[in-house]
């Protein structure tokens, strides 16, 4: 290790109770995709203590930020924090189930978690920064704020305003404990594409229903109207499900989910519903097959609003491009995470598990932890277990919007193990798993293992400029020509930030702040 790599190593020990306590912040805030105002708030906050210049609402993504710092004229490496949450996940960091203070069941809550996976990165940037100052190592980083990971948002939109570009290279980390994705670094076969939309029906001429010509409404409460929004919302996802069969050939590894965003009037009456939203995740192995899923379902939803005799829209959340392997870069993370080592488990992070499984009515075991979860796994041999249940001509799999990243620089994505039980007969609720993300004896270990290896490989890539030329002479073959290349795949991001949807979100009303389900329901 160089000098720099060791006092960054120091500085990741010397700095944990403070990741600890901001890594408890981030989890308890638990806000959801495109509405995370007080985690991006803390994040510009304290990037700016820091030193670092910050942009705010960066790409026109209000909880978004570009975070800049420089030591002098050299290379700058680009590391990011995700920090939104899931609805519907509020867990408390306790050993039973319960939801956060204030808030019921149904509020947002760190899953992944994306509340390790910003503190990790920052403590690996902090670390960095230390080392680049107290070894006089020129260059400069930038540390960017990405909201909505989870309907794939902020990055397709970043990639394509710039905010990638000029990098030397970026670090993509996230927690994972489904294997062989364990402490390991991505080989070849890299998350693949996605679209995401929301169909909007809209019925705003429902008198014009089943009526001639200029008649009027009969004045009496069972004339007919039209079937309106509510009813187009049900036919579209009902249809959907029913010719799914038929969008695609059953390989590849695609897959389709949806959620309503907006269903109807809030109190019942005989007049049609007037707006109706559904919301499609599209994740597939290239961006084809992503446009042909999305010509079935523009077909449906065509095919539903004359139905219903609704007007229908389709406005994007997301469209993102499958990711670009660099074996270069993969092999100098690899190489940094057998110096930092796996995530270790101690004694109290021991008994926190044993006590969910005695809460749980289990035996505790002496060894709750899944064994893999403290040891590395080689990217080949990842790559060959990942391989055995794809076709051997697709390239990617499932998807992660870090994808559009790798097209504007040489990027590693790696992986560190987040705590997990061993199997106990029968699977565990989801809440265990929430609970461990943000309990900090069972997620500290992870945030300092990310941390440690995030600053040795930046710190590599700063000094060692072989290293950073390899990259990039990769990085230019597999675009073939690098940035504008004719490998290259250019941003598919054609649209503006589709903040304005009813995103789940925390609401302030004179009751108090809740989620926009009520902790306390009538009969509750």
């Amino acid at each position: 290790m160089s000098d720099a790599q060791t006092k960054a190593l120091a500085t990741v020990d010397a700095r944990m109770p403070e990741l600890s306590d901001w890594c408890a912040t981030i989890f308890d805030f638990g806000e959801t995709a495109w509405r995370e105002y007080r985690s991006a708030e803390w994040y510009v906050n304290r990037l700016r203590a820091e030193g670092f210049t910050v942009e705010e609402g960066s790409g026109g993504m209000p909880t978004a930020f570009c975070a800049e710092w420089s030591n002098g004229d050299g290379p700058v490496i680009g590391m990011y924090a995700e920090y939104d949450a899931i609805p519907g996940n509020c867990q408390a960091a306790a050993t039973q189930r319960a939801p956060r203070e204030g808030l019921g069941f149904q509020a947002g809550g760190h899953t992944d978690p994306h509340s390790g996976l910003g503190i990790g990165a920052l403590g690996g940037l902090l670390a960095t920064k230390a080392a680049m100052e107290a070894q006089g190592i020129k260059g400069g980083l930038r540390f960017t704020g990405e909201p909505a990971e989870k309907v794939r948002g902020s990055k397709p939109i970043h990639a394509a305003k710039g905010y990638y570009d000029g990098l030397a290279a970026m670090l993509s980390f996230h927690p994972f404990y489904m294997l062989p994705l364990c402490n390991t670094v991505r080989w070849d076969t890299h998350c693949g594409a996605a679209h995401s939309m929301v169909y909007r029906f809209i019925c705003d001429a429902p008198e014009s229903w089943g009526m001639g010509d200029g008649a009027p409404i009969p004045q009496s409460h069972s004339a007919i109207r039209a079937p309106g929004a509510s009813e187009a919302l049900i036919a579209m996802f009902q249809m959907s499900k029913a010719l799914r069969d038929s969008m695609l050939p059953h390989q590849g590894g695609w897959s389709i989910s949806e959620a309503v965003l907006t269903a109807g009037q809030a109190t019942a009456d005989n007049q049609p519903a007037g707006l109706a939203e559904l919301q499609y995740m599209l994740r597939t192995p290239d961006v084809e097959m992503a446009e042909q899923v999305t010509a079935a379902l523009d077909r449906n939803a065509e095919a539903v609003a004359a139905m219903t005799g609704c007007r229908w829209e389709r406005h994007w959340v997301c469209k993102s491009r499958p990711g670009l392997a660099n074996h270069a870069m993969a092999m100098i993370v690899w190489n940094a995470m057998q110096v930092a080592g796996p995530p270790q488990w101690d004694d109290e992070a021991v008994q926190v598990a044993q006590e969910i499984q005695s809460n749980l009515g289990l035996d505790p075991m002496p060894a709750p932890f899944i064994d893999e979860m403290s040891r590395l796994t080689h990217p080949h041999e990842a790559e060959a277990i990942l391989r055995r249940d794809l076709p051997p001509r697709q390239a990617n799999s499932t998807s992660d919007d870090y994808t559009d990243m790798s097209w504007h620089t040489p990027l590693a994505r790696f992986y560190i193990a987040r705590p997990a039980l061993n199997p106990a007969g029968a699977p565990y609720p989801n809440w265990v798993m929430n609970a461990l993300g943000g309990i900090p004896a069972t997620i500290d270990p992870m945030v300092r293992s990310a941390a440690r290896v995030l600053s040795l490989s930046a710190l590599r890539l700063l000094e060692d400029k072989a290293a950073r030329d390899a990259a990039w002479a990769e990085f230019e073959e597999r675009t073939g020509g690098g940035v504008g290349g004719d490998r290259w795949v250019a941003p598919l991001c054609d649209y503006e930030p589709p903040i304005h949807f009813r995103w789940p979100e925390y609401i302030e009303t004179p009751r108090g702040r809740n989620w926009w389900i009520p902790s306390t329901m009538p009969g509750a």
